[in-house]
This record gives C-alpha cells, sequence and structure tokens, in this order.
C-alpha cells in the first residue's frame, strides 16, 4: 500500500475457491461485498461503544472502478478511509484494493447513510461520532 491517510483501516482478503468467477478471477459481486466487509470492519474497530450502540450504516450508492484482479489463493490488501467530512445523514467512503505488488485492482467511492437503531431513521452525523474515521487537520 501507498501511505496511509490518517484515521485509515486496512484488511487482506483471500480469494477463495467460491470467490472465483467463469473468468478465473474473483467476482465483481465478491469485490462488493469485500467494500462492505471492509466499511463494516472498521466501524466495529473504531466507532466510540455509544455510538457503535445507537446507530448504523447503509449503502446508497456506490461508484467502483475495476482495473485489475487476482486469481484463487491470492490476496487483496483493503484499505479504506473517509475523505471529507459528512452531508447531513451521508458520509463517503473511499475503498482501495492492490495486490500484493502493490498493484491497483479496484478502487471505490461509497456513500453511505447514518440510521438510528432505534427508530432506523436517517441520522444527522455529528463531529463525534465521525471523528475516529476522518484525518485530523
Amino acid at each position: 500500500m501507498s501511505a496511509q491517510p490518517e484515521a485509515a483501516f486496512s484488511r487482506s482478503f483471500v480469494a477463495e475457491p467460491e470467490h472465483i468467477d467463469e473468468l478465473g478471477h474473483v467476482n465483481n459481486a465478491v469485490w462488493v461485498q469485500w467494500i462492505q466487509d471492509i466499511a463494516t470492519a472498521h466501524w466495529d474497530h473504531a466507532a466510540r461503544p455509544e455510538d457503535h450502540a445507537a446507530f448504523f450504516w447503509v449503502v446508497v450508492r456506490h461508484e467502483i472502478d475495476y482495473r485489475g484482479n487476482i486469481a484463487q489463493g491470492e490476496v487483496a490488501e483493503g484499505q479504506t478511509y473517509i475523505p471529507d467530512p459528512p452531508r447531513g445523514a451521508t458520509s463517503v467512503r473511499v475503498v482501495e484494493f492492490r495486490n500484493a505488488l502493490g498493484k491497483p485492482l479496484v478502487s471505490a467511492r461509497t456513500t453511505w447513510a447514518m440510521l438510528e437503531r432505534e427508530t432506523q431513521r436517517l441520522a444527522r452525523v455529528r463531529p463525534e461520532v465521525i471523528a475516529p474515521f476522518v484525518r485530523s487537520a
């Protein structure tokens, strides 16, 4: 990986047999699942306990660029971070995957909306909720 932004979160993904499509590499739907998995793992890792108990996130938009791929047994190094302040109830997250040599494989900008667990209604993302995930000035 290149230099990581502050508050970035990283995780490795191994291409298992069930991830491989008829072209012999990771299926696009699996990349989408991995994007969600790393975002969720980042929230679980960094959110304050009171925020984790009060809120959850849902995807409202994916923008994905497929630049490369990996085959069974190969590893994709994933990195995610939030580059900008939230807007209302939404926040944009960047996810990037690279192969073992650092070659870009898949990059995504995903928009997530935060909901209150109790009511399942949109909740404005307050600074203290997003603070563990953004770069400090």
